[in-house]
């Protein structure tokens, strides 16, 4: 079937052809938005917990870590240094665990595997449209008389 049995002229055709791929590159960008806004949002709530236990280990550390030793020596009757070790080894534990928990939010979030899917799946199919062999007319040779 031809351009011409089909009623559509060359200009045409290649104007349509156009708009589908167009339109084809808007879908996959759209695809790709959508997955990272989902990653996004699991990057965000990763941080904000990394960042939340950063603060309030640097925060809380000096107040909390003066009570408990003193606390500590008083009641236990602990030498200071000893408690001081014990708050300080206590703060790295509780810091340990709001870090992992940071590190499994961020170990959750994925390529935007759809849209590489779909992207590899459009290439190989515009990696096999050939062009149709064109008729060269024998008097536009390229010689000039």
């Amino acid at each position: 079937m031809t351009a011409a049995d089909d009623g559509r002229s060359l200009g045409e055709l290649i104007s349509s052809a156009t708009a589908e791929l167009s339109g084809l590159v808007h879908d996959e960008i759209a695809l790709a938005k959508a997955e990272m806004r989902q990653d996004a949002k699991k990057a965000a709530l990763g941080s904000a917990a990394g960042m939340f236990g950063a603060v309030l280990a640097l925060f809380a550390m000096p107040m909390f870590s003066f009570a408990l030793a003193f606390w500590l020596r008083n009641w236990w009757d602990v030498p200071l240094a000893i408690a001081c070790t014990i708050v300080g080894g206590l703060y790295v534990v509780i810091a340990a665990i709001l870090f992992g928990l940071a590190k499994a939010k961020f170990g959750r979030i994925s390529p935007p595997e759809r849209s590489i899917r779909s992207a590899k799946e459009s290439a190989a199919v515009l990696s096999n449209v050939k062009p149709h062999p064109r008729d060269v007319p024998s008097d536009a040779s390229g010689s000039a008389t």
